[in-house]
C-alpha cells in the first residue's frame, strides 16, 4: 500500500511517517495543500491522509479540486475541526471517512484500510467518454472541464449512453429506460432529447460526442 500524507504539523507528520513504516506501507508526506493536491492527482497512492487547516490551499478545496479531475482515491480527513458541520462538509466534498485529532494510530489504520477494502468493491462515481465527464455523485457534466448544465432526463439518457460506451443503443432501449420498462409508444421523443442534449454538449466543439448509427440508435465513444 502506498499513502500520501498532506499535514503541515511536523510532530504529526513525523508521527505519521513513522507508524506507517512499523506497518509496512509505503509513505509519501507533504505539508503544503497545492503540493498534496499535485501529488494526490498522480495517481500512485492506494490512499490519502488529509488535513485540512493546510497553508496555500486548505484541504476542502484539494479535495473539491481532486474529486472535480475525476480522483476516487479514498480519503481520509485528520483535523482539528470536530464539529459536526464540519465532519459534514468534509464528507459532501468527497472524503470517505473523517478523524478527529487527537487521534490513536491504530484506529486510523484500521479506519484506512477499511476505505480501502470499500473501494475496491464499489463502482465508480465517475463515466468517462473522451474529454467528457458525468459525475454520477453530483450530477455534473463536464467536459473538457466546463460545466454543462442539463436536465435530469438529459443526464440519465447522458448516463445510459455512457454505459453502453462503445455500444449502440436503440431509441426504445432509450425509451424504456427513461419512462417504462414495456414501452409501446413513438421512440420519435428520444430524437428530441438527443438533439437537445447534443447542441448542449457540442457547442463550442469541433466534434460531437453522441453519434446517430442510421437506422439502429445512438452511440456515445468508449471511455
Amino acid at each position: 500500500m502506498q499513502v500520501l500524507v498532506v499535514e503541515d504539523d511536523p510532530v504529526i507528520g513525523r508521527a505519521l511517517r513513522q507508524g506507517f513504516a512499523e506497518a509496512g506501507i509505503d509513505c509519501t508526506a507533504v505539508a503544503e495543500g497545492e503540493a498534496g493536491l499535485g501529488q494526490a492527482l498522480s495517481g500512485h497512492f492506494d490512499a490519502i491522509v488529509l488535513d485540512l487547516l493546510l497553508p496555500g490551499k486548505h484541504g476542502l478545496d484539494v479535495l473539491a479540486d481532486l474529486r472535480a479531475a475525476g480522483a476516487q482515491v479514498p480519503v481520509l480527513v485528520l483535523t482539528a475541526l470536530g464539529a459536526t458541520e464540519e465532519r459534514v462538509r468534509g464528507l459532501r466534498t468527497g472524503a470517505d471517512d473523517y478523524l478527529v485529532k487527537p487521534f490513536d494510530f491504530a484506529e486510523l489504520l484500521a479506519r484506512l484500510q477499511a476505505i480501502c477494502r470499500r473501494a475496491v468493491t464499489r463502482p465508480s462515481p465517475v463515466l468517462r467518454a473522451g474529454d467528457l465527464h458525468l459525475d454520477l455523485v453530483n450530477q455534473r457534466v463536464m467536459r473538457a472541464g466546463k460545466e454543462i448544465v442539463v436536465t435530469p432526463t438529459e443526464f440519465s439518457l447522458l448516463e445510459y449512453l455512457m454505459r453502453y460506451g462503445g455500444q449502440v443503443v436503440t431509441r426504445k432501449m432509450l425509451c424504456e429506460h427513461l419512462w417504462s420498462a414495456d414501452w409501446e409508444g413513438s421512440t420519435n421523443i428520444i430524437e428530441v432529447h438527443v438533439n437537445r442534449l447534443r447542441g448542449k454538449l457540442d457547442r463550442g466543439f469541433d466534434n460531437s460526442v453522441i453519434r446517430t448509427i442510421r437506422g439502429r440508435g445512438y452511440a456515445v465513444a468508449a471511455g
